[in-house]
């Protein structure tokens, strides 16, 4: 008899225990930045998320002025502005990214969009700004664990150079060789997670027929271009994680886009997300090898998660619908996804999904 009770009570406790992790799998928790609009193309979006959880991104005001934020993983939210930033429409301070401690980097507008320039903001809230040799306007889109920066500045003519800035502030620039040099030509080291930690930069460049191709740098120096093999018109990486495995999307022929893996050898493997109609987008991969992205069907567009084994799980935050849907951006080690998403009214709102 004692036995039988004992095995209820484990049966019970191990049933409540699957239930939990039943329950616990898949959270989505949404947020608002405080001071963000409430109007339609207003409000909050998330960018990147560190190993830790902490969340960075900007959002918009009532008056479309853009501020930067800081959401910890309790939950506390710190907003920020760049000394100098512009107060006017789409001027102000964006967040691009942040590394485990805590320090992010992005840029900022000028009042009138005289000027952009990058910054990179310490994890104790102070802001340095920064700008390559010859720069109009500056993108600080990464940041490694060691503070190094990469990103892309426009010149005079609006020709596009890439950069590197290391953590004592030096700053190396670069140009992919094939790279275009009018305007809107040129090398764009893509965003978030497209540095890692040993300083690979991947990214595209456009040619001078406008071509996108991909591009991978190492950290001395030597630039590797490619194009995923039967790409018409785009190849495009969105983030490399610490084993070199590179994931990005690419349009075929008819015009339709899909996602890739490239492995470190270079191997390609194409990314469809069953049931996308209008595209398969990946815009982060962990060190673990998951994917997190979105793609549009008949209806919106969702986020996906892919395994490394390739099984791919589709979401939305409760809510998501309007003219954007889902935007999953960035996964960190532990599986964390950072993103935004618009409501039926097309007001963004910020979301973390556990895994």
């Amino acid at each position: 008899m004692k036995t039988k009770v004992l095995r209820s009570i484990f049966i019970s406790v191990g049933v409540l225990f699957a239930l939990t992790r039943l329950l616990a799998a898949d959270t989505i928790i949404t947020f608002d930045a405080p001071g963000a609009g409430t109007g339609p193309t207003l409000g909050t979006e998330p960018l990147a998320i560190n190993a830790a959880g902490v969340t960075t991104g900007f959002y918009a005001d009532a008056s479309n002025a853009l501020h930067g934020f800081v959401r910890a993983t309790n939950g506390a939210i710190t907003t920020f502005d760049v000394p100098g930033a512009g107060t006017g429409s789409d001027e102000g301070t964006v967040a691009w990214s942040i590394n485990p401690g805590g320090v992010i980097s992005g840029n900022v507008t000028e009042p009138g969009f005289s000027a952009i320039h990058g910054f990179v903001r310490a994890a104790s809230g102070a802001i340095t700004t920064f700008d390559p040799p010859g720069a109009v306007f500056t993108i600080a889109r990464n940041i490694n664990p060691e503070g190094v920066i990469a990103g892309d500045y426009f010149d005079a003519n609006f020709t596009v150079h890439g950069f590197v800035r290391a953590a004592n502030g030096t700053i190396t620039t670069f140009d992919v060789p094939g790279a275009g040099t009018g305007p809107g030509q040129g090398t764009f080291p893509g965003f978030i997670d497209c540095l890692n930690p040993a300083g690979m930069i991947t990214g595209d460049y456009v040619d001078a027929n406008n071509l996108n191709h991909g591009f991978v740098r190492t950290p001395e120096g030597t630039i590797r271009t490619f194009d995923v093999p039967g790409a018409v018109n785009g190849t495009s990486p969105q983030g490399i994680n610490p084993g070199r495995t590179i994931t990005g999307n690419y349009t075929d022929a008819s015009g339709l886009n899909h996602g890739f893996l490239r492995a470190a050898a270079g191997t390609i493997t194409a990314i469809d997300v069953p049931g996308a109609v209008n595209g398969t987008f990946p815009s982060g991969i962990n060190p673990m090898g998951a994917i997190t992205g979105n793609y549009s069907d008949a209806v919106n567009t969702h986020g996906f998660v892919r395994a490394l084994n390739g099984v791919i799980s589709t979401f939305d935050p409760p809510g998501a619908g309007g003219f954007v849907g889902t935007q999953p951006l960035a996964i960190n080690p532990m599986g964390l996804i950072a993103g935004y998403y618009t409501d039926s009214s097309n007001v963004f709102h910020g979301f973390l999904r556990t895994p």
